[in-house]
């Protein structure tokens, strides 16, 4: 009952959210709808269901109806960029409307919005935002590789050892075979010794993936010392268990508050996500635990989905955590958001001993459109004494 009310509250203010802000949308386009009543609450109609799109795919792609979801999540998570961007604009004239009434200042954007300059305006609203969906989507869909040092207190294994980093990958609806396909050749073109996979690698629901045999692509990664995953949020939101079942029946395997040692060495470990906690209440295992057990003169690298709490971490003998989750805001401005909530919003950082690289992930959640960074594949090149 607990999971059920605190989803129903989180449900109603999402839709309370979502609601508002299109009113605000939809009464500043609504000067633009034909005057001709029949096409008029046609057009009207067809905004409020692109509007609630998103949502209304999500509920459905859980009843069977999959043509009908996979429209409407498509649909709907583009209007959601746009609505960032139309919101943001529109508030934007309403501010120097507001600022064109001060005595003395009335010009240019002294007008109402149902006059033909405000139409006129409207529209060139929408194309701007057209322009930035646009740039976003294409930059959303070319990942970069970045190449970090990190130089560890350590012998470490080779003198310099791989670990290539992915996170949030999101693969269902919106990125699918073309895209992991792409994905998978550019991770095994960098030939690492170690793949990290760091959370939230579908998007909730497996329907999708297993629909277009995903796993056929994830099974091809390759990596000297193999491919270890944890678990994201998504993962939680979805169904953790077929989750975990799926990644290893195609070769990857999940770390869930477990630690392995690989034959150079190297200790992995992956932390439960926090959300498992969250949800069931049921405590993930603390650092002490955790480690309790493995050789930690050797390099230790940790997994942890949500980059919380870092100075905790580097209290602990961990030589490298690495996550992902925060996107980076993934569409501006919302990189300010995490940048205040995370210690490191994306990239890499250290506290005392302790090195972190948070990636800003490879893909998307909701709009397949990025503002706020490039999307990313990290090869960590871990070197030491």
């Amino acid at each position: 009952m607990k999971i059920n009310h605190a989803f129903m509250i989180f449900f109603l203010i999402v839709f309370t959210v979502l609601a508002l802000v299109n009113l605000y949308i939809f009464y500043r386009t609504c000067h633009l709808f034909p005057v001709e009543q029949p096409y008029r609450r046609l057009i009207i109609a067809l905004f409020w269901m692109v509007a609630f799109g998103y949502m209304a795919g999500r509920i459905l792609e859980r009843t069977g109806a999959e043509g009908v979801a996979e429209f409407l999540i498509k649909a709907g998570s583009l209007w959601l960029g746009a609505m960032v961007y139309l919101t943001l604009l529109f508030l934007l004239f309403d501010l120097l409307r507001g600022v064109s009434l001060i005595p003395g200042l009335k010009g240019f954007f002294s007008f109402s919005w149902a006059s033909e300059k405000g139409r006129w305006i409207t529209a060139g609203v929408y194309g701007v935002t057209a322009l930035i969906l646009v740039a976003g989507f294409f930059n959303a869909r070319h990942p970069k590789v970045v190449r970090q040092p990190v130089v560890l207190d350590k012998v470490v294994p080779g003198g310099i050892y791989k670990a290539l980093l992915v996170s949030d990958i999101h693969l269902g609806v919106m990125i699918a075979n073309g895209r992991l396909g792409r994905l998978v050749e550019l991770m095994n073109r960098q030939e690492a010794d170690l793949i990290l996979m760091a959370g939230d690698i579908f998007d909730e629901d497996l329907g999708p993936v297993i629909r277009n045999n995903l796993g056929d692509l994830l099974k091809n990664l390759r990596a000297k010392e193999g491919v270890y995953a944890i678990l994201g949020n998504h993962e939680f939101y979805g169904h953790s268990g077929d989750a975990t079942q799926y990644l290893a029946d195609h070769h990857i395997r999940v770390l869930r508050d477990t630690t392995v040692t690989l034959p150079s060495g190297v200790v992995v470990a992956g932390r439960e996500d926090i959300t498992g906690e969250r949800m069931f209440q049921k405590k993930r295992k603390s650092l002490q635990d955790l480690l309790a057990g493995s050789d930690t003169t050797r390099p230790v690298i940790l997994m942890d989905h949500q980059p919380y709490h870092l100075a905790e971490v580097a209290r602990h003998p961990v030589d490298l955590q690495v996550s992902g989750h925060t996107h980076h805001g993934q569409l501006w401005p919302f990189n300010f958001i995490t940048k205040a909530i995370f210690e490191i919003s994306m990239g890499y950082g250290r506290i005392g001993n302790t090195h972190f690289y948070v990636s800003p992930g490879v893909g998307t959640w909701g709009p397949p459109i990025r503002t706020s960074s490039r999307p990313e594949v990290i090869v960590l090149e871990i070197s030491g004494k």
